[in-house]
């Protein structure tokens, strides 16, 4: 039973791995699947972040997100906002283009 449990923990460990934004940070494994040519976090352009009463707003258009490919609309919560060590603000889409995974925002008054 234990070499078995050990088995399925190697597994979920080398499972799980995270990309780094271009900056150098690491996404978080819960956020990350892929890697920075083809995952599902980056960057995205302040001008399609929005902040507003309790949290953000994020319109992607095709182009703004190697993941869009038609017009979106996120509201996003500040309570499920992930501080960006960078300064900039970071999208991760997942499981398709329609869910945000992860999104990252700089500190208020960065």
């Amino acid at each position: 039973m234990r070499m078995l449990l050990a088995g399925i923990m190697i597994v979920l460990a080398t499972t799980a791995h995270a990309h780094q934004a271009p900056s150098g940070f690491t996404y978080e494994p819960f956020c990350c699947n892929g890697d920075g040519e083809n995952g599902d976090c980056q960057r995205i352009a302040s001008k399609t972040v929005h902040p507003n009463q309790g949290g953000y707003e994020v319109t992607l258009l095709p182009g703004d997100h190697r993941l869009a490919t038609r017009r979106h609309v996120f509201s996003i919560p500040q309570s499920q906002v992930r501080e960006s060590p960078d300064g900039a603000y970071h999208l991760c889409l997942f499981p398709n283009e329609d869910t945000v995974r992860c999104f990252y925002a700089p500190p208020i008054g960065f």
